[in-house]
């Protein structure tokens, strides 16, 4: 059952590959060097589908009463992470049609200030993608507790950006007000693949030994 685990470890940390070429696709869109949600997308996220469909597909066939505590809490762990970023890779798609929409059918195009601060989330959600793959890989207790500061402090950004925009609105600048509803849906989704990417944590300090969540003064898991 390891060497199985194992394997499916492997293609989990696959399917988080994918997913960061997508982030650097939603910058690539941001900054309309890309100007189309291109076919390449669409394969990396149908990709993901494949392999999480693959993925419980393989872990279904173990039969869990035969595992140990330890593989059987592993099971679980992969079964997690592995529908979060089946979320986290829909959720991506649908941002970049968003996006390209706006750009094409209303041809109206973010405010410099505005483009700059999704550009500053998408590269904090690429670095969580990371920290949150490798927690999940090692189970290091202290990398999980940065995992969490790092949530909390995109949080912060999110909502800093989400004030700062409506303060251009109220200054009436053209860009802002005319983008305004797709800038604010955006941070609210970028929120959300945030608290995917970061789920990882909760795991790792929820079933230490060490009362190491508590000591994280309990944060909440939703989304």
């Amino acid at each position: 059952p390891s060497l199985a685990l194992a394997n499916a470890v492997r293609e989990t940390l696959r399917m988080g590959d994918l997913i960061e070429s997508m982030l650097g696709s939603m910058l690539a869109v941001l900054r309309g060097t890309q100007t189309a949600v291109t076919q390449e997308v669409r394969r990396l996220n149908d990709d993901v589908e494949a392999l999480y469909s693959a993925i419980k597909l393989y872990l279904a066939q173990m039969p869990r009463e035969d595992l140990g505590e330890h593989d059987n809490r592993r099971w679980a762990e992969i079964i997690e992470l592995t529908i979060n970023l089946e979320l986290a890779s829909g959720l991506i798609e649908r941002m970049l049609r968003k996006i390209q929409q706006q750009k094409t059918s209303h041809r109206r195009s973010f405010s410099e200030v505005g483009l700059e601060e999704l550009a500053d989330l998408q590269v904090q959600l690429q670095s969580n993608l990371r920290l949150g793959l490798s927690v999940f890989l090692s189970g290091d207790e202290e990398s999980a507790r940065q995992l969490l500061r790092e949530k909390r402090r995109f949080r912060a950004q999110e909502r800093r950006l989400a004030h700062a925009h409506v303060s251009r609105l109220r200054q009436k600048v053209v860009q802002s007000i005319e983008t305004s509803s797709l800038h604010l849906e955006l941070i609210a989704d970028m929120k959300r693949l945030n608290s995917l990417f970061c789920s990882s944590a909760y795991v790792v300090l929820e079933t230490s030994d060490t009362g190491a969540l508590s000591s994280e003064g309990q944060p909440e898991r939703s989304l």
